[in-house]
């Protein structure tokens, strides 16, 4: 018999080798396409991206970092790791509304020496010049509030636009009011001292930037994402349920706002002028006739403000337990 011809396994090993490779190069693939794929939250939930942990002694932003030691330990079978956050946990939001823990504190804006404004000029440098004057005074009035609260406490940033601009929650033009979003208030310049009706004082300015520091309580302390997963459990914000949630978000601001300004009228802080324009410039603004209603009437911004005056202490400021009519 003619001796037996050698089997051809080379191609055939080669052929199995590249199907594996492909195979494996489609698995990556797979697995690299599910791994870019992720689903953007476009809903207030990022209203918590705040450090969870706060520096109370100053009334600058403070810089957390948290260091990550690893420490691997690779043997011939066996591979160990260990990972020590070397920052602890720290105050977090509650994302409650009407059972809002921060209702049984007690706590109010806190009194403070002074608060040295410059003279008002109503140019966009002027008006900057006087905001983040202001600005800080509001931060020493609240940050003690928020650490009694136990709740997590950072400073608003200012940002005073010309034209328009952008934001995290959307565009805004100049010739609108002022609006905060995810810890910064976006002022625009001129129309406070333009607007059709308005009087050129600073006490508005200064009732303006409390009733916006108002959403950046609510911000820090969880109201803003309850709120916002309570109008979509209602059916959205043009329900009828969701615009009176809306009017309750906003009421409590504009109540905060009220808050704020209790600190400025006492000991002379600064002319009580401005802290009473600041008080009534709310009576003036709301909802009118105007649809959708969802800031509330002109006389319940005004019973707000002034109720949160008056009492400076955050359980008068639950709005969300008020009656239908109170928030109308």
């Amino acid at each position: 018999m003619p001796p037996r011809r050698k089997s051809s396994s080379g191609p055939v090993l080669a052929l199995v080798l590249g199907g594996v490779v492909i195979l494996g190069l489609g698995a990556v693939g797979v697995f690299a396409a599910s791994f870019n794929h992720k689903v953007r939250d476009t809903g207030y939930s990022n209203y918590t991206t705040y450090s969870p942990t706060y520096n109370y002694t100053t009334t600058t932003e403070a810089t957390t970092t948290t260091t990550t030691t690893t420490t691997s330990t690779r043997t011939s079978s066996t591979r160990t790791s260990s990972s020590t956050p070397t920052t602890p946990p720290g105050p977090k939001a509650v994302y409650k509304l009407a059972d809002h823990p921060i209702f049984s504190t007690g706590v109010g804006a806190n009194d403070f020496a002074a608060c040295p404004l410059p003279p008002m000029r109503y140019d966009p440098a002027g008006e900057e010049a006087f905001l983040s004057a202001a600005l800080p005074c509001i931060e020493k009035a609240w940050q003690p509030a928020m650490k009694a609260a136990n709740l997590p406490y950072q400073p608003a940033e200012l940002q005073v636009f010309r034209g328009s601009t952008q934001s995290p929650c959307g565009s805004r033009r100049a010739d609108s009011t002022a609006m905060y979003c995810q810890g910064i208030i976006y002022w625009p310049a001129g129309f406070y001292a333009n607007e059709q009706g308005g009087t050129r004082h600073p006490g508005v300015y200064l009732g303006q930037l409390s009733h916006e520091y108002g959403h950046h309580i609510q911000w820090l302390a969880g109201f803003l994402k309850a709120a916002n997963q309570a109008q979509y459990d209602v059916g959205g914000f043009d329900t009828a349920k969701g615009l009176e949630l809306n009017r309750r978000k906003e009421l409590q601001a504009t109540c905060f706002g009220g808050m704020t300004l209790a600190p400025f009228s006492h000991k002379n802080v600064i002319p009580m002028d401005v802290v009473n324009t600041g008080l009534t410039d709310p009576s003036q603004r709301g909802d009118y006739d105007r649809t959708p209603a969802d800031h509330g009437s002109a006389p319940n911004n005004d019973r707000w403000v002034m109720h949160g005056h008056k009492q400076n202490d955050i359980k008068a400021c639950n709005t969300w337990a008020a009656s239908s009519a109170d928030v109308a």
